[in-house]
């Protein structure tokens, strides 16, 4: 259906957008520099996690961290990134902090401005991101003792030097571009979103970012680096998911970063069932004298699931693709070339997916942060006087969840296959074979469908 009602001249997408910054309450914003207080909130709540985790009880559930870091910040981080747009670009606290620094340096070194001492190697693309991000998701996934706060916070400190020490040598927007595994995530995340930056300045794209940062129409389109340089810019409503369809081919290292964001979410639910929890089982027994806190059966389990769920995906990913090589003949661009090309249409899937598994989590346990504000360190304060709050196990009707569930899972497979076709008209030219070429993506679109609808209408025994 969608090949019947596409045209071929959809090739050259279009969108409206509404540019934000034309409201008064934009510009009275920007004029009080109200993002400012937001930043220094951000590093504030960035030094309690840490404070917290580190001196706070250590019982999880009577700790502000590992509600703020796992439920708060990683969950409804991403509902909002993907719905809204990209607020982590602007409160990223690893960034501001070393924004923090850059000034500092400027001010009391009498330099004009802190140069990196090393050049980003571009053949080493985002593996940093992408070797760093498998450890996040090992760590939310497989390590059960992720939620103890004072290993919690420990963590965030080893990111935190790793980080700062990136934007020391390569510099800050390098290291973001390619090393900051968040920014890069949530990046990808915003794609599907409401809003967008736009640089209208050719002149910053050409002397700031040495990337090739420009779509098609000659706009820079979510370069945060350009946004920040320039005064000709614009901050757009546009409808949601049209983002991905201005997304530039992707590279290997951009494709491994998908595929593993896929991977997550989908082990992250299957981690959850009874047929993960009988493989887990076999490990314990198999293994039965590994009993130590980092190191046992199941730990073992879980991580080769999550180096295995990656392969997997990214395997049947390649496999449609050569399928649709031998559907449309030799002379049509080759795997490598369409990796790149339609690597993004599965965002979507990853991204509902999310929304699909842990909507719960959300608004379940984001309920603990009411009573955890009046008492973070669990040592019996009650600041706010909401310490005592209970959490409402059924505020959300288990009917209402499996019918969101479901609808968000068949309207992400659905844009997905959509935005696939939109790619296959870019690069074929004419319908007929865009048509034939998707054959094999659509097989691939409603398995995906199959497997995440399995695995949410499993029980939940972990």
């Amino acid at each position: 259906m969608i090949g019947f009602f596409t045209r071929e001249d959809s090739r050259t997408f279009t969108y409206p957008r509404f540019n934000l910054l034309t409201l008064p309450l934009a510009r009275i914003s920007f004029v009080y520099k109200f993002e400012i207080l937001l930043r220094i909130a951000s590093v504030l709540i960035f030094l309690l996690i840490i404070l917290t985790g580190l001196f706070g009880n250590q019982r999880p559930v009577d700790n502000l961290a590992p509600t703020l870091v796992w439920v708060i910040w990683w969950v409804g981080f991403g509902f909002v990134i993907s719905l809204i747009g990209n607020i982590w670009s602007f409160l990223n606290p690893w960034k501001i902090v070393f924004t923090w620094w850059e000034f500092l340096y400027e001010s009391f070194a009498n330099a004009d401005k802190y140069k990196a001492p090393f050049r980003y190697p571009v053949k080493l693309g985002m593996w940093p991101a992408v070797a760093l991000f498998l450890g996040f998701a090992w760590m939310e996934s497989a390590f059960v003792d992720s939620v103890v706060p004072r290993i919690l916070a420990n963590f965030v400190i080893v990111y935190s030097l790793i980080t700062w020490s990136g934007m020391v040598l390569f510099g800050k927007h390098e290291w973001l571009r390619h090393g900051e595994v968040f920014s890069i995530v949530f990046g990808l995340m915003s794609k599907f979103s409401m809003t967008e930056v736009r640089v209208l300045d050719f002149e910053v794209c050409r002397d700031i970012c040495p990337d090739d940062c420009r779509i098609e129409d000659g706009d820079c389109v979510d370069c945060y680096e350009c946004f920040d340089h320039s005064e000709n810019k614009e901050f757009n409503l546009r409808p949601p998911i049209v983002g991905i369809t201005s997304s530039a081919n992707i590279t290997p290292s951009g494709f491994a970063m998908v595929m593993l964001l896929l991977a997550m979410v989908s082990f992250d639910g299957f981690s959850a069932t009874p047929e993960w929890v009988a493989v887990q089982t076999f490990f314990i027994f198999k293994f039965p004298t590994l009993t130590y806190q980092f190191f046992n059966g199941g730990l073992i389990a879980n991580t080769i699931g999550l180096v295995i769920a990656p392969v997997l995906f990214g395997g049947v990913f390649v496999l449609c693709l050569k399928l649709i090589c031998y559907s449309v003949g030799a002379k049509h661009p080759n795997v490598s070339v369409l990796m790149g090309a339609f690597s993004f249409s599965l965002l979507p899937i990853a991204i509902v997916y999310n929304y699909a598994h842990f909507t719960s989590l959300l608004v379940v346990q984001g309920q603990q942060l009411i009573s955890l504000i009046s008492d973070p360190f669990g040592i019996g304060w009650d600041l706010f006087g909401t310490a005592t709050y209970q959490v409402d196990f059924g505020i959300i009707s288990p009917l209402y969840l499996w019918l969101f569930v479901i609808s968000v899972i068949v309207i992400g497979h659905i844009a997905a296959v959509y935005l696939a076709h939109l790619k296959a008209l870019q690069l074929y030219r004419k319908s007929d074979i865009a048509l034939k070429s998707q054959i094999p993506m659509l097989v691939l679109m409603v398995l995906y469908t199959m497997v995440s609808l399995w695995i949410v209408s499993r029980p939940i025994i972990e």
